[in-house]
């Protein structure tokens, strides 16, 4: 792969259940190699993006490709998917099961599952119905490192960890990306953590993506402005600039803008964190979407999978 490969490419996908659309006209690209982590409230459609993109869920409507090819044509072998559940087998033991992983995949690197086991001080022995949910965590991400893939998915992957293990875990993670050429795609409700873990960010919000792109490139078009209140609302001088949200506390006022010229006044201006850009964006749901261009959905001429409406 080189660095103009797409990991996964999506037009237009939407997912309808009963109650209504759970994704809808969803088109982004993710760049092979990017560490990128996937943000949204509860019922955004993250779990139904991960489950298409680990083609365990069909798409109601709209067309995708992973590393270029149509879905069907792709080797599972290449993609691992760590679901909120974890579903492991109770009555098997550790050992057991990274056995069964090492049968199911020709690429199993058994030292890299048992090194993660070992780390956690994890028994080889113990019944996986036994563990503590942050043990059969650890063991979960084992049997998904050790498959050795080129996309690995996780959804909310280390809730149940405690803050040594979450930091240790996650070191472990982006060691296997970097060494391997990993693309992980990585849902998370802690903002905080994606600021030193992810080149890579995708918001989804009702269902729709509201910010895709590289980190850098989101951070560098946005602005954060702090200054004196001038009566109502924001300063008529920056009327002009489109707004992401703002916030008043007494006499001061706080904006996140994208700025179309500098944003020249009374009050200061700083480019903003990653946790304040995903929160501003979470907490206006209305923003206009930003798409950067690594991040926008080409028209290609490669066989994707079309389901019809």
């Amino acid at each position: 792969m080189y660095a103009g490969d797409s990991a996964f490419e999506a037009h237009g996908l939407g997912v309808r259940h009963r109650r209504g659309w759970a994704l809808k006209d969803c088109s982004f690209r993710l760049p092979a190699g990017r560490i990128c982590g996937l943000v949204g409230p509860n019922g955004a459609g993250k779990t139904t993006l991960l489950s298409i993109m680990a083609q365990v869920l069909e798409p109601t409507e709209g067309t995708f490709s992973v590393f270029g090819a149509a879905p069907g044509s792709v080797d599972s072998g290449r993609i691992s998917f760590l679901a909120q559940e974890k579903s492991l087998f109770r009555g098997f033991s550790v050992a057991e099961t990274l056995r069964l992983g090492r049968e199911l995949n020709p690429g199993w690197d058994q030292r890299t599952a048992e090194d993660i086991v070992r780390a956690g001080d994890v028994p080889f022995d113990a019944k996986i119905g036994t563990l503590s949910g942050g043990r059969r965590t650890r063991v979960a991400l084992a049997l998904a490192l050790g498959k050795r893939p080129d996309l690995l998915l996780l959804d909310e992957p280390m809730s149940d960890l405690d803050p040594v293990a979450r930091k240790e875990l996650t070191g472990a993670l982006l060691a296997e990306a970097a060494e391997h050429g990993t693309t992980v795609l990585m849902s998370t409700h802690v903002l905080a953590e994606l600021e030193n873990v992810c080149d890579y960010l995708v918001v989804l919000s009702g269902g729709k993506v509201r910010l895709a792109g590289d980190v850098d490139e989101l951070l560098s078009v946005h602005t954060v402005v702090t200054g004196a209140k001038e009566g109502e609302g924001l300063p008529a001088s920056l009327a002009h600039h489109p707004l992401v949200e703002s916030r008043i506390s007494g006499r001061q006022f706080t904006a996140l803008i994208r700025p179309d010229s500098p944003a020249i006044g009374p009050w200061e201006t700083d480019k903003p964190s990653v946790e304040e850009l995903l929160l501003a964006y979470l907490r206006s749901p209305d923003a206009l979407p930003v798409i950067t261009p690594t991040a926008q959905a080409q028209d290609q001429a490669y066989n994707t999978r079309t389901v019809a409406a």
